[in-house]
């Protein structure tokens, strides 16, 4: 191996190190705030272990500044990848609240029909009676709700917020 080829491979290891514990770490966040303890537990150690690897590697090197931008970018980057990861698994609940002007009738019978709960108000808006729906889903399921909306009201006023629990209701199963 060529000797200007050591220090650059020693940053690539940190920064791997770097991505793979800040994506763990970003992710056990979520999760501890999510209730899953024993997932955001063993999470956690292997975070600190994987953490402390590549701390000691920059700290016994620390003239090497490859190192340090390989630790920067690594954390950089593993918070980038953390946060597309938890989106991508979507764990959890959301609240999603429709407000459509003379559509939502056949919103929440759209919603229902596969299998959604839906709760239908009336509502004042700022010029006419607008109908809300609301429904509570997991959150892998939010973009089923937010399409079967659109494709009735494309004007449909949505909006979704995350939630910790749920108690009982009408729940889709199986899907």
């Amino acid at each position: 191996m060529e000797p200007w080829m050591e220090p650059l491979l020693g940053a690539l290891l940190i920064f791997c190190l770097r991505l793979i514990d800040v994506s763990l770490g970003t992710v056990r966040i979520l999760m501890a705030v999510r209730g899953r303890r024993l997932v955001a537990g063993v999470m956690g150690f292997f975070e600190v272990t994987i953490f402390l690897v590549a701390i000691s590697q920059v700290l016994t090197n620390i003239g090497n500044w490859w190192n340090v931008l390989g630790y920067a970018g690594g954390f950089a980057m593993g918070t980038i990848l953390g946060m597309t990861i938890e989106k991508k698994l979507a764990i959890g609940l959301a609240e999603v609240n429709i407000v459509s002007m003379g559509r939502g009738i056949e919103i929440a019978e759209a919603l229902r029909e596969q299998g959604f709960g839906a709760t239908e108000f009336l509502g004042a808006g700022q010029e006419n009676i607008v109908d809300m729906i609301r429904t509570v889903v997991r959150r892998r399921e939010v973009p089923s709700v937010t399409a079967a909306a659109g494709a009735i009201d494309d004007s449909a006023f949505i909006t979704v917020q995350e939630m910790q629990h749920a108690y009982h209701g009408r729940w889709r199963m199986g899907k």
